[in-house]
């Protein structure tokens, strides 16, 4: 499906994109902090959830439709399966790695996006230096995956994870650009992942095992909500709102800017150590993405 109507990025777009970036970036940081009292995977379902009722009574305040029939439900149903199979790599791979590795190897998913439109939308072709941005990223990835092998710290598996999020997360944004949910309100598209992703996330936490909500307390609260409201609603909201009125592979040109910021976070929040090969590959996925999304 050829993207209709979509621009190159102005200065909405990237003061935009900046704003998110700094959001994301500490949303894993946030996430790892509220494991204190609310287990990993269960609270990425009950912010789901919140975050779900939240965009109802946006739409409703507002008179955006979410129920009616357009022939978009099934492409819904199944972003919202790729949203739950991200976040459920993602959250359970945080209890298994620092939050800040887990930024890093999770955006490596606007490089993967890239790639994939190159072969579905004509306007998303990848250039030379598009191509040459891919292999850095991927670069990146390698060096930060040894740099957790050499430290002994046991994040392997916690790394791989978060490669599959990032896989998840690209796959939902080809799958939203590539059907009919390109063409519909922002609102319904973050609607359908949220409500589909819901009970799957909760499902998921159940049979994992996990405790669910073990001890709250106000700074744990403080960042679940941020979850809720900043992340999960807010700035997906506007992340689909971008998506629509931009070329998705560019939208990103700033996106470099999330795996520092969530880099700085962890490290300043939590306390959690940065070696020089782990710099080197947060800058490298950096520039990677940089180069991918570079405006031709």
């Amino acid at each position: 499906m050829a993207a209709v109507g979509r621009k190159a990025l102005d200065a909405t777009a990237v003061s935009t994109m900046v704003l998110l970036c700094l959001v994301w970036g500490f949303g894993h940081v946030a996430a790892k902090f509220t494991a204190q009292g609310i287990s990993l995977v269960f609270q990425s379902g009950l912010r789901s959830l919140v975050a779900a009722a939240l965009l109802i009574g946006w739409g409703a305040w507002r008179g955006i439709p979410l129920w009616q029939r357009d022939g978009t439900l099934w492409p819904g149903v199944f972003a919202g399966l790729l949203f739950a199979l991200e976040f459920i790599f993602i959250f359970a791979g945080l209890g298994m790695t620092d939050a800040a590795r887990m930024v890093v190897f999770v955006y490596l998913a606007p490089c993967i996006t890239a790639f994939g439109l190159h072969f579905l939308v004509v306007q998303e072709r990848l250039s030379a230096r598009q191509w040459a941005g891919v292999l850095v990223a991927f670069g990146g990835v390698a060096i930060a995956f040894g740099d957790g092998f050499a430290s002994g710290r046991g994040t392997l598996l916690g790394d791989l994870f978060g490669v599959l999020g990032a896989l998840f997360w690209a796959l939902t944004t080809i799958l939203i650009r590539a059907t009919k949910l390109a063409a519909v309100s922002p609102a319904k598209t973050l609607f359908y992942q949220l409500a589909v992703s819901a009970p799957v996330l909760l499902i998921a936490a159940w049979l994992m095992g996990e405790p669910g909500v073990v001890g709250l307390t106000a700074p744990v609260v403080a960042a679940f909500a941020y979850q809720c409201v900043a992340v999960a609603f807010a700035s997906y909201l506007t992340w689909f709102w971008l998506l629509r009125h931009y070329l998705a592979a560019r939208l990103s040109v700033f996106s470099f800017l999330t795996p520092i910021f969530g880099v700085l976070a962890g490290v300043l929040v939590l306390g959690e150590p940065l070696t020089l090969s782990f710099l080197a590959a947060t800058v490298l996925v950096g520039i990677g993405i940089f180069l991918v999304n570079l405006k031709a």
